[in-house]
């Protein structure tokens, strides 16, 4: 059982930490991140370093790397965000 609950665990965060993968690839080819609010990916990221804990607390390894991965594609996200931006 415990086999199906991780293979379910692992489903989930593939498919929610992959819908990230566009967003990163759009900032990158655009070298825009114009449109990305860097508060909303901030308070994001502050989540998921909790989801991660918890994870590692529970030692739930769909947790930590789902949570691990997205927590990168988040901090990727912000860093294009900001190395894209308009000068003032």
């Amino acid at each position: 059982m415990n086999g199906l609950i991780d293979s379910i665990g692992l489903a989930a965060g593939l498919l929610t930490t992959t819908a990230f993968i566009p967003q990163v690839w759009k900032i990158y080819r655009t070298k825009s991140g114009k449109d990305i609010s860097a508060r909303m990916f901030s308070l994001f990221s502050a989540g998921i370093v909790l989801w991660l804990i918890y994870g590692v607390l529970l030692q739930s390894v769909p947790l930590i790397l789902s949570n691990a991965v997205t927590l990168v594609l988040s901090l990727t996200i912000i860093g294009l965000k900001l190395r894209y931006r308009e000068p003032r």
